[in-house]
């Protein structure tokens, strides 16, 4: 480790394969706290390279425990976070809504490390359980639609970098990774991420793979499609410029859509949203990302997918997978 950091300081690229056994040896204890934090450090001071992201990938599927969900055909809706806007839970609410919508969703998460509430924050405060029990994971879905792989259960080997993480408290090239490291290699993914240079990175590692994906950076910052402006949308087939105005809506302002400063915040507009109780503004945020996620998925127009997700959200069904996934868990 010591060379490959003084190679990095130097501003220096590394393989794949060393990006590679870098995360391994960190995950086997080979790596003193100090190297950890100082190896985190250096990418964000200078940007990933598509070799070393894909190295870093390849490491935490490796090292991961994955879970088999093959026979659903499920879809991840996963941001990286990052993105400093504290907006409320878009992405877990969009989760819910393509799930009633009668898409299987495996939905990968954790705890907020740079924002106040993160995925997994907001699912445990309303009583969810995390597992990596496959039984209880095939009946959430066959029972609700939707499973939820708390990430920490399925990536033990960073249990060594989860406490500096937490500690450094700002965003590390793991924000970048987490949606490419769902457990269980979903086909179909949706994607937000934090500027425009990963979204770059995610279309050439994507297109690489067989996955069925929509990855979405909204331009100004968010990891979302925010509303708020335009955002760019990288998928299978297109690279498009998407407006509000492209599924019949204003744009929002940006305080339309902040989440709060603490988890009880959090869950309590969640519950409101879920419930079909939100602003225009926030039901038509998370319409509109469930929208691109159910697209994605049955391969029609966002337009027609922002339809369907309109329809799960307000005729409950989308409620109704929480209330469900809270019933199992308990």
């Amino acid at each position: 480790m010591k060379e490959l950091l003084n190679r990095l300081i130097n501003q220096e690229s590394i393989s794949s394969d060393e990006a590679k056994n870098a995360l391994v040896n960190i995950s086997n204890g080979k790596c003193n706290q100090s190297q950890i934090a100082s190896f985190l450090t250096v990418y964000m001071m200078r940007s990933i390279t598509l070799e070393e992201l894909r190295g870093f990938r390849d490491a935490l599927l490796e090292l991961c425990i994955p879970v088999n969900l093959d026979d659903y055909n499920t879809i991840d809706l996963c941001g990286t976070g990052g993105d400093g806007k504290n907006t409320f839970n878009i992405s877990t609410l969009s989760s819910f809504i393509t799930a009633g919508a009668g898409i299987n969703v495996t939905k990968h998460g954790n705890y907020g490390v740079s924002s106040a509430c993160g995925s997994s924050n907001v699912m445990e405060h309303l009583g969810i359980k995390f597992t990596n029990d496959i039984d209880f994971l095939k009946h959430s879905i066959d029972k609700a639609g939707i499973c939820v792989l708390h990430a920490p259960l399925f990536h033990p080997a960073m249990k060594n970098v989860a406490p500096i993480r937490k500690e450094l408290g700002v965003k590390t090239f793991f924000n970048m990774l987490g949606p490419m490291v769902n457990p269980a290699f979903p086909k179909n993914q949706m994607v937000g991420v934090f500027n425009l240079e990963l979204l770059r990175l995610y279309g050439y590692l994507y297109q690489e793979t067989d996955k069925n994906y929509s990855v979405v950076h909204a331009l100004d910052g968010y990891d979302e499609i925010s509303l708020t402006g335009k955002t760019k949308v990288i998928s299978n087939s297109s690279e498009t410029l998407f407006e509000p105005e492209d599924l019949g809506l204003t744009t929002v302002n940006q305080n339309d859509i902040f989440g709060g400063n603490t988890i009880q915040q959090a869950a309590r507009l969640f519950i409101k949203i879920i419930s079909g109780d939100g602003t225009e503004a926030q039901n038509n945020v998370v319409c509109a990302n469930a929208g691109l996620a159910i697209a994605t998925v049955k391969q029609i127009s966002h337009k027609e997918g922002f339809e369907l997700a309109k329809e799960s959200l307000f005729s409950g069904k989308a409620g109704n997978a929480l209330s469900q996934l809270i019933e199992l868990s308990n």
